[in-house]
């Protein structure tokens, strides 16, 4: 079980709590990594892979799960390497147009796409480069954990080679198992997944064209209960094709040329053509003691809403604070129980929806077409609710110890993202995170002036193009507070 990189637990001559074990080097975990680090903890990133994975998975990221990469300080460069989504278009069996949601090329509220598409070992490259210049983290690949017990606030870790055998135990301040569906971390918490939904077999092809094919540049969803497909441009020369498999059918029976010719794609390089199970479903128990699960060893969705990703990296985001605080003394240890608290019932929320979404898409049988076609047709008329389909916030967090939702501006902000507004503070333009720095803040209205309060200063600053102003001016508060994950915890 060799380090990638070797140091002591003593950095910089200062003796600090025992490294965070973060079980699985995937965009999670790494990111997870990446956050506890900047926060001054000690980390080992293992994974029982010997080399990384290689090989596509998620393509899609909104902007609300890009904080957790910008703050983990790669927001930058995968965008570099990803390029914003156009839209959805729903076509019919016939690949005829049910109804079209395009977003705007502009950035969003966050200051970015609202949505970017992306080749997932790019962003996994972005990761890793990363670590690999953070001093506070050691890689340990070829690696699995077997073992934690947990005593006196440490958590001791049983490693193991899958090869060999060889064990070793490691004094750990906490574990976070982002180890995926598959997680022994899971195990380890004596955790189960619950059913949200039935599961369904999918063909996902993903493919490479040297010409770029000859299609609309968003994502297109099939309505076809027959066989319902989608189709979307990833970045570069690739391309992400999905379609449902029939009962008792395999990949190799699917006539996949003839799938991708309507997309202009049947001579398009196939890199790869698996058959995926896609599953709803949520963990019963996200935590024992300091052992705490995140992405998808907590949860698992459909893909229709495209959150996979995106749910694993807001839960380390919201994470990674609180358990920087338990670890170094600032919070007690029941700050970690709301992290299932906080995080179990947004996932549940947006599995369902994912779930929801895909039925009422590509369910209901031949008889559902038409009564499909005409509520689309309705949709696509309803400025607002064509809006709704491709804005990317997600529900707000649930009143709680961190989230204050009572009051008309508590109900309407608390357990929301502030917006990543353009401000100017002391003459120079930046972005509201850059003056909210990395702990609690707060952000008042005052005779018309904004004024933030963080680190122990307070500083009034500039609203560039009136986004902040009328954010909270729409949700009628004059004053809020702001986690450190960006999570509005109060308003009034």
């Amino acid at each position: 079980m060799p380090a990638a990189r070797g140091r002591s637990a003593t950095l910089g001559g200062v003796s600090g709590p025992a490294p965070v074990v973060v079980v699985g080097a995937g965009p999670v975990g790494t990111t997870a990594a990446l956050l506890l680090a900047r926060r001054g903890l000690d980390v080992l990133l293992v994974d029982r892979r010997r080399h990384p994975y290689g090989l596509p998975r998620a393509v899609h990221l909104d902007d609300e799960a890009l904080r957790a990469l910008a703050d983990a300080g790669v927001a930058g460069e995968f965008l570099a390497r990803s390029r914003p989504m156009a839209g959805l278009r729903l076509l019919d069996a016939r690949h005829r147009v049910l109804a079209e949601f395009r977003r705007r090329p502009d950035a969003g509220r966050h200051g970015w796409p609202q949505a970017s598409m992306f080749h997932q070992p790019d962003l996994e490259d972005v990761l890793r480069a990363a670590v690999a210049r953070s001093p506070r983290i050691e890689v340990c690949r070829g690696a699995e954990l077997v073992g934690a017990e947990e005593a006196d606030r440490c958590v001791t870790v049983t490693l193991r080679d899958p090869d060999t055998g060889a064990r070793r135990d490691v004094v750990a301040s906490a574990v976070l198992g982002c180890d995926g569906a598959r997680s022994t971390v899971r195990d380890l918490v004596g955790a189960r997944m619950r059913d949200l939904g039935r599961p369904d077999r999918w063909l996902v092809a993903d493919l490479r064209s040297t010409a770029p094919l000859p299609v609309w540049p968003g994502v297109h969803q099939v309505c076809d209960p027959a066989r319902a497909a989608t189709f979307m441009p990833v970045s570069g020369d690739r391309y992400r094709f999905e379609a449902r498999l029939l009962p008792g059918e395999r990949p190799g029976d699917v006539d996949l040329p003839g799938l991708l010719d309507p997309f202009g794609a049947r001579d398009a390089e196939v890199v790869r053509a698996a058959e995926y199970v896609h599953r709803a479903q949520v963990a019963d128990r996200w935590r024992r003691g300091r052992v705490l699960l995140a992405g998808d060893a907590a949860h698992l969705t459909p893909p229709f809403v495209g959150q996979g990703l995106g749910l694993g990296l807001r839960d380390v985001h919201q994470l990674a604070w609180k358990v920087a605080d338990v670890v170094t003394g600032a919070a007690g240890e029941d700050l970690l129980d709301t992290h299932q608290a906080e995080r179990a019932p947004h996932a549940r929320a947006l599995v369902r929806l994912a779930a929801l979404v895909g039925r009422l898409m590509t369910g209901g049988g031949a008889a559902a077409a038409p009564v499909r076609r005409a509520v689309l047709a309705a949709v696509g008329r309803v400025p607002a609710l064509a809006a709704y389909a491709t804005d990317s916030r997600t529900p707000a967090l649930r009143r709680g110890p961190l989230v204050d939702r009572r009051g008309r501006a508590g109900r309407r902000l608390a357990g929301t993202l502030v917006p990543r507004a353009r401000v100017r503070v002391d003459g120079r333009e930046c972005r509201l995170d850059d003056v909210l720095g990395s702990g609690p803040a707060v952000l008042e209205l005052a005779g018309g002036a904004l004024v933030v309060g963080a680190g122990g200063r307070r500083r009034a600053v500039e609203d560039v193009d009136g986004a902040l102003t009328a954010w909270l001016r729409a949700g009628r508060a004059a004053r809020v507070t702001v986690r450190p994950d960006r999570i509005v915890g109060s308003a009034r």
